[in-house]
C-alpha cells in the first residue's frame, strides 16, 4: 500500500533544459517549504545521506529480492516488450505499475512485478547504477517538503527466500505513488537523496512520477567517513604551552631609533553622493520586498531568506521573467515561482492577492502579490539554480 502523506504540495522546475519546463509535469518539482506552515523548521539531512549503489541486473534485466522481484527497462522498451523478453503478463504488469502496455519506458526505468518469475543470467548484485543515462538529470538533491503525517506500511525485512539475493544488498523499501506526491517529497520522507531516488528508479529529467508508480527506495550505506587523525604536541599539566622565539630575535636592536613618523595631512574626501547608484540598479535581482533579513540563507535548513515584511506589503518580481507556477500548501498559504534566464528561478511564499497568472510574463519591479496576513510578517524568498537552492544575497546585493 502507498504511504500517505499530509504535505506541502510545493513545485519547481528542474530539467536541464529550460525550454522543457513550462510543459513539465507540475507533480514532478517541490520545493522545502518546512517552517512555513504551522510545523516549524526541520529539515532533515537527506542530502547528506549516503546510499548504496542499485544492484546490477542480471542479463533479463530482472533484480531479485527476498521478498520480490522488479525488472530494469532498456532504452526503447515498452511495457509489453519487457514482458515478453522476462515472459510474464503484460496487462498484469502495466496494472501493477499504473502504466499503459504500450508506454514507452525511460531506459534504467524500474517495474515491480507483480508476481516473481524464473531468472537467468545471475541474482541481485551491488554495484554501479549504470543504466542511468542523459534521460535522467544530474542533480545535487536538496530540500523537499514537510511531513504533517505519516503512516508507514511497507514490508518489514525477512530472511532471504529460495530467490538468490546478495548478502551485501538490504532488500529496499517499495512505495507506491499517491496523488500529489513528488520524487522530493518521498526522497524527504525517506531521508534519501532524490538524486538517488532518481538513479534507482530511472526517473526522466524532470523527476515526474504518476499516481500509483512502484518506486524502490535507496538503501542506506554503512561507509563511514575515514577520521582523519593529526599529530599534537602536549605538554605536562602545569607547565604551559612552550611560547615561539619571535622572528625579531634574531637581530639585534638598532642603535637609533627611528624618528616618529609626521602626522597624516588630512584631505578631504569627497562627496560620492552624487554619483551614488541604487542598489536595485546594478544587482542581478531586486529585493522583492523592502525590509530586513530575520532569518538568513544555510542549505539544507533554511533554502531561501526571510524578509520582513508587514501584511498587505507588494511583493516585485526581483528580476524579469515567465510565472512557472501558481499554487498553496495544505495551510492554504499561497506562493508562485518565477522562471529566468540562466536556468534561475524565483521563489515567493506567504503571499495573498496574486495579481499575474501562470504563463504571464512579469518584469523586474512588477507588483505581483501582497505579503499575507499571519503572527509575524515575512515574505519567504529564494533562488534556485535549476532544482538547487542557492543564497540569494549575493543576487539581491
Amino acid at each position: 500500500m502507498a504511504t500517505k502523506i499530509s504535505r506541502l504540495r510545493l513545485i519547481l522546475a528542474g530539467g536541464v533544459a529550460l525550454t522543457a519546463l513550462a510543459a513539465c509535469n507540475p507533480n514532478g518539482f517541490d520545493l522545502d517549504m518546512r517552517g512555513y506552515g504551522n510545523g516549524g523548521l526541520d529539515t532533515s539531512a537527506a542530502a547528506r545521506q549516503a546510499v548504496q549503489d542499485r544492484p546490477r541486473p542480471n542479463a533479463q534485466g530482472i533484480i531479485t529480492y527476498p521478498n520480490y522481484q522488479v525488472v530494469v527497462a532498456r532504452r526503447g522498451d515498452t511495457v509489453n516488450s519487457v514482458a515478453q523478453r522476462i515472459g510474464t503478463d503484460p496487462g498484469a504488469l502495466a496494472r501493477y505499475n499504473a502504466v499503459a502496455p504500450d508506454a514507452v519506458l525511460n531506459a534504467g526505468e524500474v517495474l515491480a512485478l507483480p508476481n516473481k518469475v524464473a531468472t537467468t543470467g545471475g541474482s541481485a548484485a551491488p554495484g554501479n547504477s549504470s543504466a542511468l543515462t542523459s534521460e535522467t538529470i544530474d542533480i545535487t538533491s536538496l530540500a523537499s517538503n514537510a511531513i504533517d503525517k505519516a503512516q508507514a506500511n511497507q514490508p518489514a525485512k525477512s530472511t532471504p527466500a529460495s530467490a538468490p539475493v546478495s548478502t551485501n544488498s538490504a532488500e529496499p523499501i517499495r512505495h507506491k505513488v499517491a496523488r500529489g506526491e513528488t520524487a522530493y517529497s518521498i526522497a524527504r520522507y525517506y531521508s534519501v537523496p532524490v538524486k538517488a531516488l532518481a538513479e534507482w528508479n530511472g526517473l526522466p529529467n524532470d523527476l515526474r512520477v504518476r499516481e500509483g508508480q512502484v518506486l524502490i527506495i535507496p538503501v542506506a550505506s554503512n561507509r563511514q567517513p575515514a577520521k582523519v587523525e593529526t599529530a599534537t604536541a602536549t605538554t605536562a599539566p602545569g607547565t604551559g604551552s612552550p611560547t615561539p622565539v619571535p622572528p625579531s630575535a634574531a637581530e639585534p636592536l638598532p642603535d637609533k631609533t627611528p624618528p616618529k613618523a609626521s602626522a597624516p595631512v588630512k584631505t578631504q574626501t569627497p562627496d560620492m553622493s552624487t554619483d551614488r547608484t541604487k542598489a536595485s540598479d546594478t544587482s542581478k535581482m531586486m529585493m522583492p520586498v523592502p525590509g530586513s533579513i530575520i532569518r538568513p540563507y544555510k542549505k539544507g535548513k533554511n533554502d531561501g531568506v526571510d524578509i520582513s515584511a508587514s501584511a498587505g506589503t507588494s511583493v516585485k518580481a526581483a528580476e524579469s521573467g515567465t510565472v512557472l507556477l501558481i499554487s498553496q500548501d495544505t495551510d492554504d498559504v499561497a506562493f508562485l515561482a518565477i522562471k529566468h534566464p540562466d536556468n534561475l528561478v524565483t521563489v515567493y511564499y506567504n503571499v495573498t492577492g496574486i495579481t499575474v497568472k501562470k504563463g504571464a510574463s512579469v518584469k523586474r519591479g512588477q507588483t505581483i502579490a501582497k505579503v499575507a496576513s499571519g503572527d509575524q510578517g515575512y515574505l519567504h524568498f529564494e533562488v534556485r539554480k535549476g532544482i538547487d537552492s542557492v543564497d540569494p544575497m549575493p543576487y539581491l546585493n
